[in-house]
């Protein structure tokens, strides 16, 4: 618990206050943006910047040439007064003299130093790093001591320290509550979006940069034979344009032909965007021997609750057609959704006059169940009527003996 001073005692409002010194680190950690006040030559300055608490410490960034930093320079340090707030939804209320925020918020004064020790300025920064990313400071190359001299930190122990938080929902006057507006409350939360790499970047986004997700919505990477299926990145877009620029890949495929390395990323893209979103499970295909990128496949409109899920925009390099890189790879999709995710149904959907493709589905062991009608629009904007076929948990067992008895054949084919 921290001690109450004259100036983190309420004036109003005082039953949303807190001094719990949890409370007050879990608010810290959570956040990643803070306001630092001071005053400098007796004019205020506010300014953004990022922090991180270590123990009863809250380190703040800055350039070593700063009006902050200087003015920390002397014996004397710099008074602030710190402040972080999570802002977690709007409250509409009927009146708008009643509309308010829900929020936790810290607020921390006291004489913040300049850090000057090597060790701590190292610890300090390595924290920061993590707190951006969890163990970002592994997985990145550390300040030269050139940089980290032209690199300054801020230290504010936390001894004047108070937590006001507003939850719940509207608290409109008696008289208002027969008004004819809509009144509630709107949540508001920080989401992470897709990972966007910087250009020349060769290697995949880390995991610790992927949001923890149901394993019905998470790409695991499985290895066979004949093929390797990792997670989608767009770390893949130049070896995938390679592998698929014969036009055959690409005849009945829901988007055209991509003829640049750039329309090939749009298409990656979407992917990650639909895994985002939770409309997709990307993965690309490596040849197993070579380990080159060899074509990309997907689960789509996966459905937890229902248990079921449909396998498709699978696009792959020709020389891999009727082999068993593609038998292989629906092998260990059809084996993830039927055995790890627990699915009772796996669905695929092709165009009506992509015979090749039924007759690989139908080979599978699926079974055909009737045309969806005007379905998509193909690339050429005709309509398309779409072929369904099912696999159901009831006819796992013999599809899987079916296809292992293939894998196991010397000309195995997809």
């Amino acid at each position: 618990m921290y001690e109450r001073t004259e100036r983190t005692t309420a004036q109003r409002e005082r039953g949303r206050m807190s001094y719990e010194r949890a409370t007050a680190h879990a608010i810290l950690d959570e956040a990643y943006h803070c306001a630092l006040g001071f005053t400098v030559d007796g004019e205020p300055r506010v300014l953004p910047t990022l922090h991180v608490r270590v123990g009863e410490t809250v380190y703040v960034h800055g350039s070593t040439g700063s009006r902050p930093l200087l003015a920390a320079r002397g014996d004397a340090g710099l008074r602030v007064c710190l402040t972080v707030t999570q802002l977690d939804a709007l409250v509409l209320a009927r009146s708008q003299f009643h509309h308010s925020a829900n929020y936790r918020s810290v607020v921390a004064h006291g004489v913040a130093r300049l850090v000057t020790g090597e060790e701590e300025k190292r610890t300090a920064l390595n924290a920061l790093v993590d707190k951006i990313a969890r163990g970002r400071s592994a997985q990145t190359r550390p300040p030269t001591r050139k940089e980290l001299a032209e690199t300054a930190m801020l230290a504010l122990p936390l001894h004047e320290v108070s937590v006001k938080a507003r939850a719940g929902g509207v608290i409109d006057d008696e008289e208002d509550l027969g008004l004819p507006h809509w009144a509630g409350v709107v949540p508001l939360r920080l989401v992470a979006g897709v990972p966007e790499p910087d250009a020349g970047v060769t290697v995949p986004v880390p995991g610790n940069l992927r949001a923890p997700r149901s394993p019905w919505f998470t790409a695991e990477p499985m290895r066979g034979t004949h093929v390797v299926l990792e997670p989608l990145d767009m770390s893949h877009v130049d070896a995938l344009f390679a592998a698929t620029r014969d036009p055959e890949v690409w005849t009945h495929l829901s988007v055209s032909q991509p003829t640049t390395r750039d329309a090939l990323a749009e298409v990656v893209a979407d992917a990650l965007h639909g895994h985002h979103t939770g409309e997709r499970v990307p993965w690309v295909q490596r040849d197993a021997a070579t380990g080159e990128v060899v074509g990309t496949t997907s689960y789509y409109e996966p459905h937890e609750a229902r248990r079921t899920v449909a396998i498709g925009h699978t696009f792959i390099s020709r020389r891999c057609w009727r082999t068993g890189v593609n038998t292989e790879a629906k092998l260990m999709l059809l084996t993830r959704a039927f055995e790890e995710l627990g699915a009772v149904r796996v669905v695929w959907h092709t165009d009506i006059r992509n015979e090749r493709s039924q007759a690989a589905i139908e080979r599978l062991g699926a079974r055909r169940e009737g045309v969806l009608r005007m379905h998509r629009l193909r690339p050429d904007g005709t309509w398309r009527d779409t072929v369904q076929y099912a696999m159901t948990v009831d006819e796992w067992p013999a599809a899987h003996l079916r296809l292992r008895e293939r894998l196991r054949a010397p000309a195995s084919v997809g």
